[in-house]
């Protein structure tokens, strides 16, 4: 088996935030998610693509599990989010967490957006809304982990990390998405 991951991160400024948030009527500082600025029209300034990611071994084991029916917690929209963290230590398969240092300055789990994860034939696809008071840091590494609430804490062995920097963000939406192909 082999899998390949693509990463894209879509990056909206505070000034799309804030023209959404007038044409919406919505507060001064009001989350805006991804899909209500593509819905008005309003495309991200700025889009990464990075290839690539390492699955680590307890996120492996985890898939494992399901494949024999060890574990009924599945990667579906209640149990998987996207992390984000500033530390840029290499990638390890050993590693079961992000490898930044805990608290909110440094990583930030977020939830699935709705309908994510999706699959279509070999490709499952991971995402996520870091609106404008969230993950404020140098974004170094990323991956998926199964929990149940955003948080800064992983609390579920991390499925894949990837490490390489997709700049500061320092408010604003930055929306991460993350396709797993297997064969």
């Amino acid at each position: 088996m082999h899998h390949f991951t693509e990463w894209v991160c879509e990056k909206w400024s505070e000034e799309a935030c804030d023209f959404a948030r007038y044409k919406l009527y919505l507060p001064k500082l009001t989350p805006v998610p991804s899909f209500e600025l593509l819905a008005l029209g309003i495309k991200p300034e700025q889009v990464d693509e990075v290839p690539g990611n390492l699955l680590l071994n307890a996120g492996i084991q985890s898939l494992e599990d399901q494949l024999i029916g060890a574990t009924t917690l599945p990667y579906n929209n209640t149990n998987c989010r996207l992390g984000v963290g500033n530390s840029a230590t290499a990638e390890a398969a050993t590693q079961p967490d992000l490898q930044a240092a805990a608290g909110g300055a440094n990583r930030q789990f977020k939830m699935m957006n709705a309908t994510f994860p999706s699959r279509a034939t070999q490709v499952v696809t991971f995402q996520a809304d870091f609106t404008s008071g969230e993950a404020n840091f140098v974004w170094n590494e990323w991956g998926v982990d199964k929990g149940t609430s955003a948080g800064t804490t992983v609390t579920a062995p991390m499925l894949n990390r990837k490490v390489a920097s997709l700049g500061t963000k320092a408010t604003g939406t930055w929306t991460l998405t993350g396709t797993l192909t297997i064969s």
